[in-house]
């Protein structure tokens, strides 16, 4: 097509004529097939559908009333939109089909092809009348944009921020930093970023705490300023971006920011920085807020917006005073009736608390609402509970109830859930259906989903902590804040007059506190003070946190970092310290990348250390239904569970080789996985590689198009080529319009055997980023393929892991599967999480009677035994009781010797002390000595080697003759005991300091470079940095 000044009079002439004929007998639609033929084979319109009901329309039309040209041009007049009053025919783009009418005609079929018609061929006249017809209809849509860019402008100028734009833009142009309180609803997330680059500013970096929040804010922001399909509107987030050279706004997570504070140079990249949320109160949020402040002082030109619906504005304003401006801007909420509807259950009465969660109050919520509303008048239901399980509770039950009353669709909204799932609770219910939302604290600010009427709250927040002391994450159920509740509640006015039933009462909430407790009150602060230091930041001590932290968690974290060997004794970045900064991970799956690299494992472990990063790929009914247990029996090791998911990351990766485009879809949901997890793992996978390289670990050696033959080359040149026209449809579909929820769509979703034929974007976006070959390498790279590079693997992840060991209670055996409790160095009495192999198969650690070796003159009251097993664990997560999770089990003592810290023997090596938790008894203190003796040889060579490999200067030999020699360590048999010492133990087993002079002679057997002296602590001999000996008492 080419453009052609051309009048309406001229679309009207053809089709008068076509009215002119047999009007009544002759219609378009009986030849679509030749017509479509004729006008349709080069993309001329984007749907073809539309166009045919564009023609039934028209001829119905046509029929009743005769088509008149009117002549009266309304005046156009100018208004705050910058568009016209009314659509005008000057604002046409004038289109006309490039092919003549002679080639148009040739391409008419001969009458024989028409015969299957059974009506009159068409004529050159019929194709010229359509011509018209279609170029009347592509005036036609582009009336109908008019009209939506003119209602979306008036919903811009409608929203209250838009009265202090010009307020907003001249703060920003005169003060370093201004805050704006903006009431929910206001509009401030997705119009202050506008305001910023319509007035000039070029680079806009605006934060979010969610990814969620970040894909939603940029996909809106780009369809209002029209660049959905460029880049000027932008987001990135940990393993997606679409962002270049030319992006303007770009949306972006607070973490993804701290990195770039790393790289760059102080963020010479922006102008502006907004922040948003900021009453959240994450770590990275006020890590980034103390960051802000710091880049003000060496950055003259940066400009920083705050943002925030329940800012504690006098704590903000004061920390950024005298550099701050305040705007307040209202909400425009409609008016919300607020009911408290307080859950008085039996355990309530009696003062117990409940263990099991009751959804029926939430229930009979969805009842109230049936009851008291008509199905015709729209509004949609957000519940907000505090996890996981409680929001499947709700969601079970609401879909039992709605078999009966058909009137409802449920849609569950969780952190955990992949994107795609998540995006449904933007689509539409089908008329006279609502829409039910079962949602975290997700909802409560990160994202605004149109149409919401009714909110529900459950008052309750569940919220992860850190006990320093043993190591515990707990996540437990809280009361939500008074500003918190306020947003839920404001929820529920956003598009209409709403209600919000508070299923609390108000007594309990003038209880709660004001504000939520900022997370850097509850965390562990070693990755974050790791952080700081590779920063430049001088001392972790004087950071300007806008609410400190503990003094003594700060040390903690300092001291901890001290005995990864990260820091210094003066708190100075070490070789292993700094590559730890760089790597996105909790430091001990850093340290298994960097030990990786030391014993030639480095793929396999980038494998292990990405499957262990990700959340969880096992969804909730993995450990529910028995066919999807039955199905992923062949992953499944006695190893343990890190093993096991690399197993099943190695299976996704078969079917993705193959070739056979296998629906790997089907294959995750029939073995209960999330195959949004394993996409993750590879994006992560290819993000630790890079880190690598660039650390001197890791030499890329991918191989790239140069590579390959000539026909490999059109071959991927042709594959990226169709796979990047797939992702563009996708996208242009995917924003052209939201979709109409299905009723029943839960109940598809557990067809499992059901056919997908939709376009799966993040299979494309995989293949796009590796070719057949590049997906073998990444196969072959996660494949442990002897016995050499299985047990190399635990060891290395121990190395990482260590001091996270548990021990099994004595009394185990007595006990069934789910009974069995261990202890750790922190916590005793801890459970095996029953969704790991351990929960299910514990019977693997247990000994069997042809393990135990029985030792006559032996008085030991424990079992000798040389298969003695610990477990090595990712991390303790207590909820309702304290779990151990990702656990794999390691044979005890020779872990012990080659990982603890502190190893303290008596004066034969017959009993040996590992950091004053675990004891070893062996009946042949000889066997005893040569182990010690042979630990040690290999601490200090692991040691001497991962120094060279920190300056770069390799020793492959001996690299590999070090892993040989520990796989015959780790097989070693040799009988002992193992037992937990009690706090009454360890009051009696050192002897202490002698206040004498000791005097040693002779070469040291346990190390050259250590000279012997006296343990202080301990009493006994220090005979290397983690060796006391003859510090025992007799007990």
């Amino acid at each position: 097509m080419y453009r052609e000044k051309r009048t309406h009079s001229d679309d009207i002439k053809h089709h008068s004529k076509h009215q002119k004929t047999d009007n009544r007998a002759f219609t378009f639609l009986d030849y679509k097939r030749v017509l479509e033929k004729v006008f349709f084979n080069d993309d001329l319109v984007e749907d073809i559908n539309d166009v045919w009901l564009f023609v039934k329309k028209f001829e119905s039309f046509t029929l009743k009333k005769t088509i008149t040209d009117s002549s009266d041009t309304p005046r156009l007049k100018s208004n705050p939109l910058k568009l016209p009053e009314v659509f005008d025919k000057m604002h046409l783009i004038n289109l006309k089909i490039k092919y003549s009418d002679d080639e148009l005609a040739s391409r008419l079929p001969t009458y024989d092809q028409e015969k299957v018609y059974q009506k009159r061929p068409l004529t050159k006249e019929d194709i010229l009348n359509f011509r018209q017809l279609l170029l009347m209809y592509m005036d036609f849509k582009q009336k109908e944009k008019f009209n939506k860019l003119r209602k979306l402008r008036e919903t811009q100028i409608s929203l209250p921020v838009y009265q202090f734009k010009n307020e907003i833009i001249k703060a920003v142009k005169e003060y370093r930093v201004v805050i704006i309180a903006g009431d929910t609803g206001c509009g401030k997330s997705t119009q202050i970023p506008q305001y910023l680059s319509n007035a000039g500013f070029k680079r806009i970096a605006c934060t979010q705490p969610r990814r969620i929040a970040c894909i939603s804010l940029s996909k809106r922001v780009a369809y209002e300023s029209l660049a959905v399909y460029n880049n000027d509107v932008g987001y990135q987030i940990r393993f997606e971006k679409t962002v270049n050279k030319n992006t303007k706004i770009l949306f972006l997570t607070e973490g993804l920011l701290l990195r770039q504070v790393c790289g760059e140079d102080l963020l010479s990249q922006y102008d502006v920085i907004v922040l948003d949320e900021i009453h959240e109160r994450h770590l990275h949020g006020d890590f980034l807020l103390g960051v802000m402040k710091c880049l003000l002082h060496q950055r003259s030109d940066i400009k920083l917006v705050l943002m925030s619906a329940t800012i504690n504005v006098d704590l903000f304003n004061k920390y950024f005073s005298p550099l701050a401006k305040l705007i307040q801007v209202p909400g425009r909420l409609y008016p919300i009736k607020l009911e408290y509807h307080p859950v008085i259950s039996e355990m309530k009465v009696l003062g117990k608390k409940s263990e099991r969660f009751d959804p029926s109050p939430f229930i009979k919520i969805i009842q109230m609402i049936d009851k008291k509303y008509p199905k015709h008048e729209r509004g949609d239901v957000l519940m907000f509970l505090s996890g996981m399980a409680e929001i499947t509770a709700v969601v079970d039950a609401a879909r039992v109830y709605c078999e009966k009353v058909d009137s409802w669709i449920i849609l569950p909204l969780h952190s955990s859930m992949s994107l795609g799932e998540q995006d449904k609770v933007f689509d539409y219910a089908p008329e006279g259906t609502r829409k039910c939302i079962v949602s975290t604290n997700i909802a409560e600010t990160s994202i605004t989903i149109d149409g919401i009427r009714f909110v529900v709250d459950s008052g309750k927040v569940k919220e992860m902590s850190y006990d320093s002391t043993s190591k515990v994450q707990r996540l437990k159920e809280f009361w939500v804040s008074k500003a918190s509740a306020d947003q839920r509640k404001g929820r529920a006015g956003r598009t209409g007059p709403g209600v919000c039933y508070r299923l609390y009462s108000e007594d309990e909430f003038e209880a709660m506190a004001e504000y939520s407790t900022p997370e850097l009150q509850k965390v562990p602060l070693d990755a974050l003070l790791l952080q700081m230091v590779a920063m430049g930041l001088p001392n972790a001590r004087l950071f300007p946190f806008i609410e400190p932290p503990q003094a003594e968690n700060i040390e903690n974290a300092i001291e901890s970092l001290k005995q990864h060997g990260a820091l210094t004794k003066e708190e100075k970045l070490t070789p292993i310290g700094n590559m730890l900064s760089r790597l996105p991970v909790d430091i001990p799956l850093g340290k298994m990348l960097i030990m990786g690299s030391l014993f030639d494992q480095l793929e396999p472990v980038l494998s292990l250390a990405c499957v262990l990063s990700v959340q969880t790929p096992f969804t909730n009914k993995a450990y529910k239904d028995p066919e999807c247990e039955r199905a992923r029996m062949d992953l499944e090791s006695d190893h343990g569970d890190p093993i096991i998911l690399l197993n099943a990351f190695k299976q996704w990766l078969e079917l993705k080789s193959d070739g056979q485009n296998t629906n790997s879809r089907q294959w995750c949901k029939r073995r209960g996985f999330e195959e949004q997890r394993f996409y993750e793992m590879t994006k992560l996978r290819r993000q630790f590689k890079d880190l690598l390289d660039e650390c001197g670990l890791k030499k890329n050696e991918e191989k790239n198009m140069d590579d390959m033959t000539s026909a490999e080359r059109a071959l991927r040149h042709g594959e990226l080529k169709l796979l990047r026209d797939m992702k563009k449809i996708h996208k242009e579909e995917d924003s052209r319009k939201r979709k109409v929820l299905k009723k029943d769509m839960w109940e598809i979703e557990e067809n499992l055997d059901a056919e997908d034929d939709s376009v799966d974007i993040r299979d494309i976006d995989f293949r796009l980023r590796h070719n057949q070959r590049q997906v073998k390498q990444l196969l072959k790279g996660s494949t442990a393929i002897s016995y050499k590079d299985l047990m190399m693997l635990k060891i290395i992840l121990s190395s990482g892991l260590y001091p996270h060991l548990a021990i099994a209670d004595d009394f185990n055996s007595c006990k069934t599967t789910k009974e069995h409790l261990f202890h750790t160095e922190g916590k005793p009495f801890v459970s095996l999480h029953p969704m790991s192999y351990f929960g299910n198969h514990s019977d693997v650690l247990q000994l069997t009677e042809s393990e135990i070796i029985y030792v006559p003159e032996f008085k030991g009251k424990n079992t000798v035994s040389s298969k003695h097993q610990l477990l090595v664990y990712m991390s303790l997560l207590e909820t309702t009781k304290a779990y151990i999770m990702n656990s794999l089990r390691m044979p005890a003592a020779q872990t012990l010797l080659l990982f603890c810290r502190n190893i303290c023997t008596n004066q034969n090596f017959s009993q040996i002390i590992c950091d004053s938790w675990l004891q070893l008894e062996f009946p042949l203190p000889e066997a005893a000595e040569c182990l010690i003796l042979k630990a040690s040889k290999l601490r200090n060579t692991w040691d001497k080697l991962l120094k060279l490999k920190l300056e770069e200067k390799s020793n492959r030999r001996a690299e590999h003759k070090l892993s040989e020699e520990m796989i015959r360590f780790m097989n070693v048999e040799i009988g002992y005991t193992v037992k937990r010492l009690l706090a009454a133990d360890q009051k009696i087993m050192y002897a202490g300091p002698s206040g004498d002079k000791v005097s040693f002679t002779g070469p040291n057997p346990f190390s050259d470079e250590w000279q012997v002296c006296e343990d202080d602590k301990y009493g006994g001999l220090r005979m290397s940095p983690y060796l006391t000996y003859d510090c025992m008492m007799n007990f």
